[in-house]
């Protein structure tokens, strides 16, 4: 997988905003809200080529979770990111 182009990353203190830029700005429905965890997720694999265990790994390493608690939270993270149509 990878993030798609045309997104930024815009902090609303304690929440994070991803914004269309550029031809996705014309679809409204391209304003996602997330936390700190998932904003530090798509920060972390913006640009690059990604796996559900590259997320996995990286929740484990900067929060400390179970393996079991990172994969429940990566399954729901990347059906959100899938259906709002954000990453290939």
């Amino acid at each position: 997988m990878k993030t798609k182009k045309g997104f930024v990353l815009r902090s609303l203190g304690r929440e994070f905003i991803l914004v269309a830029e550029g031809l996705e700005a014309a679809d409204v429905n391209k304003l996602i809200s997330m936390n700190e965890s998932a904003a530090f997720l798509w920060k972390s694999v913006e640009g690059k080529e990604f796996d559900a265990n590259t997320l996995i790994a990286l929740l484990m390493e900067e929060y400390g979770i179970t393996r079991e608690v990172a994969e429940k939270d990566v399954t729901s993270l990347l059906e959100t990111w899938k259906r709002a149509d954000i990453i290939n």
